[in-house]
């Protein structure tokens, strides 16, 4: 049954996640694109696991973690509760996850497990540990290149001028396939130098695009989280990632250790 708890506003989990689906419908529509040409996925890391299933079972599908160990734990307790719907009933709502943290090499084999989309490609060592990881894989990892377009030192990313190049790198491999680019919009300067960032970055996607290097599956731009999604969608976004404004306040303690 649906856990729909009120946070501290008195607003449940499902009016929140309906409310988030509504601007990210409006935002689309005010700049002439379609609603569902815009992926939501749920960050799901300050919540439990009571709310992925709620969330689930109203529809959503998409889901991300930034901490490979959390990931695996919950991608575990979701099949388990999949498997336990499809004898009860013959079906269970459909789930895929996404890795939006940093990925250290040596967690890769982990990572990609349970993985539907990687976001966070920032060197071509990492793609190659990837391309190891997955060599007895039938089909390949998916990944996109995280840029750095704010320059900004304490973000991971690399530098605009590289993208293209590493993506061209990446499309030789056979186990790990590029299917865009992602960013983050800066610490400061609030939505103007948001804006700023996502058009930078929007201007990339193009020009790899038009250059061929990702190949016909180069189609993804993953830009804007809670405080910058709507920006982000008249940017040209087709994939937000929206974790508090759907989730609520933090619901589980979160271990650095993890990290």
């Amino acid at each position: 049954m649906p856990t729909d708890t009120q946070d501290a506003n008195g607003t449940t989990l499902a009016q929140r996640y309906a409310d988030v689906k509504a601007r990210i419908a409006a935002a689309a529509h005010r700049v002439g694109r379609r609603a569902e040409d815009v992926m939501l996925v749920v960050v799901s890391k300050s919540g439990t696991v009571d709310q992925i299933r709620e969330l689930m079972q109203l529809g959503q599908v998409d889901f991300a973690e930034n901490r490979v160990q959390q990931l695996v734990q919950r991608a575990a307790q979701v099949d388990e509760w999949r498997m336990r719907r499809i004898e009860l009933s013959g079906h269970a709502p459909l789930v895929r996850w996404h890795m939006i943290g940093s990925l250290q090499r040596n967690k890769v084999k982990k990572a990609i497990e349970c993985t539907r989309l990687v976001h966070s490609v920032d060197s071509l060592r990492l793609a190659e540990e990837i391309q190891s990881a997955a060599s007895r894989r039938e089909t390949p990892i998916e990944v996109l290149v995280e840029v750095n377009v704010a320059g900004e030192s304490s973000k991971a990313g690399v530098a605009p001028g590289a993208a293209k190049h590493l993506v061209a790198q990446i499309e030789t491999m056979v186990n790990v396939r590029a299917r865009g680019l992602m960013c983050m919009a800066p610490l400061e300067g609030g939505l103007d130098a948001a804006r700023a960032a996502f058009e930078r970055c929007r201007e990339l996607y193009d020009d790899v695009r038009q250059s061929g290097a990702g190949g016909a599956r180069f189609d993804i731009l993953s830009m804007g989280m809670s405080g910058d999604f709507e920006a982000a969608v008249e940017c040209g976004s087709n994939l937000v990632r929206v974790g508090g404004a759907v989730i609520g306040p933090p619901q589980v303690f979160e271990d650095p250790a993890d990290a």
